[in-house]
């Protein structure tokens, strides 16, 4: 099927809700028992016996809150206010570069680094709301989504399905494709922005690398005819990048880790666990966060590989180091390399930082030795991906 062709129809099942259906999602959702309860347990977790009471609370609250909602903006209006509390209450900074270069006459492919399942496509989707961009559509794997309420709460804030869970190998095909023929029908039909992390899954490791597999999916729609440059400068991809001066989950990444490694120790994974990580990157202190956007790649690139490591390059370069970074390496190598730190970048001065190393320290010994390095290195290797691109 050419690009052009596409049937809109096709993506029903992984599509964000339009504006004529918010409002019945909305009371659909409000109504639900099981969204208010998880909720509650998300407020009080200590206090489960008062988690019937904050439920019929939560609902009356949220009913309040979205009952002049009638369309996807209204949705976001009142999430926006919120996310600016997290921000407020989270960080210390934040910081934003790049908008100014982004074109507005044209929607665009953004491709993040990914270090927080909420929060990345939350920071980046606000900082183009403050600056008057219209926001982007989100791709989100579907093990995210085992509830309908879950479903309901992403794809009213203009999220799309990834179906990460697909069975065989010809359902893994078919899915790619859907997927490739989405990105492009929003883009180039729908001019609509989207946003997709650069790879599957987080990077624990600190280490931010665009998966070929990705690029390749992304070409899935293109025709015979079309050479590869010229597809890709219809898609306007943008590199994006997020950085956090602390992460909140830094800790429960580099225990993940150990566990992936120590397959003779049987690693149990909690009941909430999954909610324990959005809750943590959304509650927790994240110090000074920036987010980058690069420029959009216009360039004659071929083939993947080529396009894949362009990526890399502004994500990495555009990447702000933050003094937990530097600290870090200076950890985990002797020394500290000649690199600028923070946003407006300076160079370093460790007398500057002192304070933030003993927080360092004393949060690093907090964790359990048996992954603690794992969590010191995720820290450090931003400045390990900066060296090898300088």
């Amino acid at each position: 099927m050419r690009a052009s062709a596409l049937d809109p129809a096709q993506f029903d099942d992984i599509r964000p809700y339009r504006d004529n259906e918010v409002r019945q999602v909305l009371d659909r959702l409000i109504a639900d028992p099981e969204m208010s309860h998880a909720l509650a347990h998300f407020l009080v977790p200590k206090l489960a016996r008062l988690e019937g009471p904050v439920a019929w609370l939560v609902r009356q609250f949220l009913r309040f809150e979205f009952r002049k909602a009638r369309d996807v903006r209204g949705v976001q209006e009142v999430v926006d206010k919120y996310v600016d509390r997290i921000v407020e209450r989270t960080t210390t900074r934040f910081t934003i570069s790049g908008l100014d270069a982004l074109p507005r006459d044209r929607a665009c492919l953004f491709v993040s680094n990914h270090r927080d399942i909420a929060m990345d496509p939350a920071l980046s989707i606000v900082a183009m709301f403050k600056e008057g961009h219209e926001t982007a559509r989100i791709a989100i794997g579907d093990n995210l989504l085992t509830k309908q309420f879950a479903t309901d709460i992403m794809k009213l804030n203009k999220s799309f399905t990834v179906k990460r869970k697909a069975g065989s190998r010809r359902e893994k095909l078919q899915s790619a494709i859907q997927l490739s023929n989405y990105i492009y029908h929003s883009i180039v039909n729908d001019n609509e922005h989207v946003w997709i992390a650069q790879r599957s899954g987080r990077a624990k490791d600190g280490l931010d690398r665009t998966n070929p597999a990705l690029v390749a999916m992304f070409a899935m729609t293109k025709d015979k005819e079309t050479p590869f440059a010229d597809y890709w400068r219809k898609l306007h991809i943008v590199p994006l990048s997020i950085s956090y001066e602390w992460d909140p989950c830094d800790d429960q990444k580099a225990r993940q880790l150990y566990f992936a490694e120590h397959k003779d120790e049987e690693y149990q994974k909690a009941e909430h666990e999954d909610l324990d990580s959005i809750a943590k990157g959304m509650t927790g202190q994240k110090g000074h966060v920036h987010t980058a956007f690069g420029t959009p790649i216009e360039g004659d690139f071929h083939d993947v590989a080529s396009l894949a490591e362009e990526m890399d390059r502004q994500i990495i370069g555009n990447y702000v180091l933050h003094p937990t970074n530097l600290i870090a390496y200076q950890a985990v190598y002797g020394e500290v390399p000649d690199l600028p730190v923070g946003y407006p970048a300076r160079p370093w001065n460790p007398a500057e930082h002192e304070e933030t190393r003993k927080q360092f320290e004393a949060r690093m010994a907090g964790i359990d030795e048996r992954w603690r390095d794992r969590a010191i290195q995720a820290y450090a290797n931003p400045v390990v991906s900066r060296l090898a691109y300088e």
